[in-house]
């Protein structure tokens, strides 16, 4: 295993117990410590959480934020939950693996259709990296959720780095033309059907500006991960959308 032979490498080429004295001399880190507390009045709202082996990248952080905004998160596992949880009233779908996992994906047809009749119902979902994947049409011909007019391909190429990101399209938690910043980090892409879909961000970096991700309706799905807590008017807004309910798709 390739984290044995890291274990077995560290163990032989690095003086673990000078890295231990180190690290407990150093000095406190500056700067107050982390808090997830509102700025807002909290809002009562339920949040399905997409979690299990095809979904585990998450930031901890604005899941705490959720929660502190009013949210009931509730994970459930796409690969083998048949059902999203009971009364949700928005979904996130982080990033992950589904190509690995894409034969379970496929094979839980009842969810996926689950999926769908919940976006058609135009209720919030954000879907980043790995959920954009889920939700196209397919992934390597493995049927998907069909949420959007696009299908997923692995291809080989690392897409990487941080991304100065202007909301293209409007969605029920972000206007059109705010501003922030996030990361890439995938091997696929994305290729739209047909026409397409008004993207979700204009991407800048190094001098190139492109559009990326799909926005329909309450949906946003993009490769772009965005940590919160730089940024933590999002997740009252997105709890706000949840507790509004659908909107027109």
């Amino acid at each position: 295993m390739a984290l044995d032979a890291l274990a077995e490498a560290a163990a032989r080429y690095i003086d673990l117990s000078a890295v231990e004295r180190l690290a407990r001399a150093a000095p406190p880190a500056g700067g107050p410590a982390w808090d997830a507390a509102p700025e807002h009045e909290p809002a009562p709202a339920r949040i399905a959480i997409a979690r299990g082996p095809a979904f585990s990248f998450h930031y901890e952080e604005n899941l705490e934020l959720l929660a502190a905004a009013g949210a009931e998160l509730m994970p459930f596992d796409p690969t083998v939950d048949e059902l999203l949880p009971e009364s949700a009233d928005a979904l996130v779908l982080a990033g992950g693996f589904p190509e690995v996992f894409g034969a379970e994906l496929e094979a839980n047809a009842r969810l996926r259709a689950e999926v769908a009749t919940f976006a058609q119902g135009g209720r919030p979902i954000l879907a980043e990296c790995g959920g954009l994947l889920y939700l196209c049409a397919d992934l390597d011909g493995r049927a998907m959720c069909g949420v959007l007019p696009a299908r997923g391909r692995m291809a080989g190429r690392l897409t990487l780095g941080y991304r100065e990101a202007t909301a293209a399209t409007a969605t029920p938690w972000i206007a059109a033309g705010a501003s922030l910043r996030g990361h890439e980090f995938h091997y696929s892409a994305v290729e739209p059907i047909g026409a397409g879909a008004p993207p979700a961000w204009t991407l800048t970096a190094r001098g190139t500006t492109r559009a990326e991700g799909i926005a329909l309706g309450a949906v946003q799905a993009s490769y772009l991960h965005v940590h919160w807590a730089a940024h933590r008017d999002l997740a009252h807004r997105f709890v706000q959308a949840a507790v509004r309910g659908s909107v027109a798709a």
